[in-house]
């Protein structure tokens, strides 16, 4: 028996905007799913041995065990993000239960699911909605079944730590109504999520469920991953970006002790040994000729070249501007450097493939691990089981090392575990692109700003996994340039009033693997449109933050500007050397100021304060939103005072963490502070948000600080 039905009126602006379909699947246990739109498949009854293969095929479920506990798929991935515990919380809230009563469990790929991207700050925008109507008609069924068993008025019950309580004292365990709530056929209780006054846990601060697993090392990732008998596997890789192997020698590797083969996969010789150290010490004794890539012929100076020759030349300016000021920017390739280095467990056997790894997109996975076995017609005979990833930023769209372990698991009839090395990740990887920057402010009578023209030159960013959908998946790889046109025009908004507003994009293409970084456009156009705002109050002799103030169009952001003034004491007495800068962002749902305050009298700049205000609407868990602020600040500081990645000849000169400048605990100050206001109920996105004006604020600190504005970073780039 099932039921399938419309979610009650939605309780808040968020959920105002959406109707949340949701449905029960009848079985020895409540299994309550939902899915966002209005293609619900049909419901079928499912067996105990049924269930599990059920889940794994529902869009976003939600199962109620008969020992009282909760599990709940999470269809996106968890790369420290804290999505799981803002999962658990939302859960716990809707259905009365403690907080550690709920699990939380990956979901593997699922053609059913219209995206399963973590990417583009998502994940809570999407999913907050399905998970609060699934676990509210969950809590209504089984405050029916306990009013049915003991024939009172279903709105006399209440609920609370797992337990329906009745008037007269009566209670009954969630486990114990598990099975009578799986078969009510309509609740006799609203089935709407709570008003947002009424919740208890969230938006107030909460540790993170997963805290101990991570700091013991228990949480799994994908090399912990235990297949029987998974052979350790390392690749050896060309000197350049994208070479590949003219031939190879692996006598002297395959003589070692511990190896098991050695396997060609045309961009790299793949070792497979008893043991990682093994394979290791094998993949040093092979000697390879190489032919280098394509990018062979170009360095850092040949790069600036092409993007500020691509920037081409200056529009007309607007009738009656009588002057116009130019902004010029430069930006580094950057590497994503997520702690954990890519790696991948694979199974091909029987025709059929698994792969169990830490990606940003199952389905993207799915394709490439398909097209490199040669099953591009049949990409369901490819299992992909996500796992918690170590950090992604955008690193974990590509695939590499699953592609790479199941060719070699398919050659040698074994399952492997494929590592990279961090010297792999960080030569060998992708790139957040470099860019050229030009801005033009154009000028009238009185200082009057007639019109705002920004056009940015970036290497063609790759996107061959599009939106996280099959068919901008298909435009991506084919058409990554108009994919990158198309998020550049979705993405990029200059949230002042300054007449006449453009921002273009111009194309170049640069043979060096790209990828986007957090933010993606916006950690290059919006930190130099936030500089320039700056530079612009300078030259009309006007105090930055009273610029922005007259002329932002958003009184989101005219909200956190002012509290990070506020709170930051902006327009105090400063020592010589000492100086704030503040800078604004509104994307993804949500809207964002910064205030930075640094010291450059010691000649390095040293970051004294940050204060941040924040407004993501709902904060399902403020404790959460202020680790990923924190952390997008460290990100900002690192990438726009020191880290960068140089290119020589088609290589890349960083090989790890020792000479990829990333800030140390030392650099960061000890006063972060993160204010939330709150404006709304929406969920707003967080992940991406906290970067652009971060990097911004700290630039234009420095700048008010030296008297000059910085136009290239990282600024104390060291190796040009």
């Amino acid at each position: 028996m099932a039921d399938t039905h419309e979610s009650d009126a939605p309780v808040s602006e968020g959920l105002d905007r959406r109707r949340f379909l949701t449905w029960v699947v009848a079985s020895p246990t409540l299994m309550v799913a939902a899915r966002l739109g209005l293609d619900v498949p049909t419901a079928q009854a499912a067996q105990p041995e049924e269930e599990a293969a059920a889940a794994t095929t529902m869009s976003l479920y939600l199962t109620l065990q008969e020992d009282g506990r909760v599990s709940t798929t999470l269809p996106r991935t968890e790369m420290g993000q804290g999505i799981t515990t803002a999962v658990a919380m939302l859960v716990a809230e809707e259905l009365d239960v403690a907080l550690d009563a709920v699990d939380i469990h990956h979901a593997d790929v699922d053609s059913r699911w219209f995206t399963q991207l973590t990417g583009m700050s998502s994940t809570m925008r999407l999913v907050s909605g399905p998970l609060r109507a699934a676990a509210a008609d969950a809590r209504a069924r089984l405050v029916t079944a306990a009013a049915l068993r003991w024939r009172v008025l279903a709105p006399t019950l209440t609920t609370a730590r797992g337990v329906v309580s009745a008037p007269d004292g009566r209670r009954a365990g969630y486990g114990e109504l598990a099975q009578d709530a799986a078969r009510v056929v309509l609740p006799l209780v609203s089935t709407q999520p709570k008003p947002v006054s009424q919740h208890t846990l969230v938006g107030r601060p909460t540790g993170r469920i997963d805290a101990r697993d991570i700091v013991t090392g228990a949480t799994r990732h994908a090399l912990d991953v235990d297949v029987p008998e998974a052979l350790p596997t390392v690749v050896a890789r060309p000197p350049t970006l994208r070479g590949t192997v003219r031939s190879f020698d692996a006598t002297a590797a395959r003589a070692m002790g511990g190896v098991v083969d050695v396997v060609s996969l045309g961009t790299g010789v793949a070792v497979v040994a008893r043991t990682f150290g093994q394979a290791l010490a094998a993949r040093a004794a092979l000697r390879i000729t190489w032919a280098p890539g394509p990018a062979s012929a170009l360095s850092d100076a040949d790069i600036r070249t092409r993007l500020r020759d691509g920037i081409g030349a200056r529009p007309l300016p607007p009738l009656f501007t009588t002057r116009t000021l130019e902004g010029r920017f430069d930006f580094p390739y950057l590497a994503h450097a997520p702690m954990e280095t890519q790696g991948c467990v694979a199974r091909v056997q029987g025709g059929q493939a698994e792969v169990w790894v830490g990606t940003q997109d199952p389905k993207h996975a799915q394709r490439e691990v398909a097209r490199a076995l040669g099953w591009d017609l049949t990409p369901w005979k490819v299992t992909v089981h996500t796992v918690r990833a170590g950090g992604g930023f955008g690193r974990r769209f590509f695939n590499e090392a699953a592609v790479e372990a199941a060719l070699v698991s398919k050659a040698i009839g074994k399952p492997v575990k494929l590592m990279w090395s961090r010297d792999d990740d960080m030569r060998h990887g992708r790139f957040r692109p470099a860019s050229h920057h030009r801005i033009l402010a154009h000028l009238g009578l009185g200082g009057r700003i007639l019109g705002w023209h920004h056009r940015a030159a970036i290497p063609t960013l790759e996107v061959p996994h599009g939106f996280g959908d099959v068919l901008t998946a298909l435009v991506g790889e084919a058409l990554p340039e108009v994919t990158g046109a198309v998020f550049f025009a979705l993405s990029q908004k200059l949230p002042y009033s300054f007449g006449l507003v453009s921002q273009e994009l111009r194309d170049i293409s640069i043979p060096i693997p790209t990828a986007s970084f957090r933010s993606v456009f916006t950690s290059q156009v919006g930190v130099s449109n936030e500089v320039f705002v700056d530079q612009v109050a300078r030259e009309l002799q006007m105090d930055p933050v009273t610029l922005r103030r007259e002329r932002l169009d958003s009184s989101r952001l005219k909200a956190v500007l002012n509290k990070v003034v506020a709170e930051g004491q902006w327009g105090r007495a400063l020592p010589p050397g000492v100086a704030q800068g503040v800078a604004v962002l509104e994307e993804w749902g949500s809207a964002i100021a910064h205030l930075v305050e640094v010291d450059v009298t010691g000649g390095t700049p040293r970051v004294l304060r940050i204060v941040i205000a924040a407004d993501v609407g709902l904060p399902i868990n403020p404790k959460g939103i202020e680790a990923q602020l924190q952390g997008a600040a460290v990100d900002a500081m690192s990438t726009t005072l020191s880290a960068g990645i140089h290119i020589d000849a088609g290589a890349v000169r960083e090989s790890s963490y020792a000479d990829y400048r990333w800030m140390r605990m030392k650099h960061v100050p000890a006063d972060i502070q993160v204010h939330l206001v709150r404006s709304d109920d929406r969920v707003g996105g967080v992940g991406e948000l906290g970067y652009p004006s971060a990097a911004a604020a700290l630039t234009n600190a420095i700048a008010r600080a030296r008297g000059t504005m910085p136009t290239r970073f990282p600024i104390l780039d060291e190796g040009v």
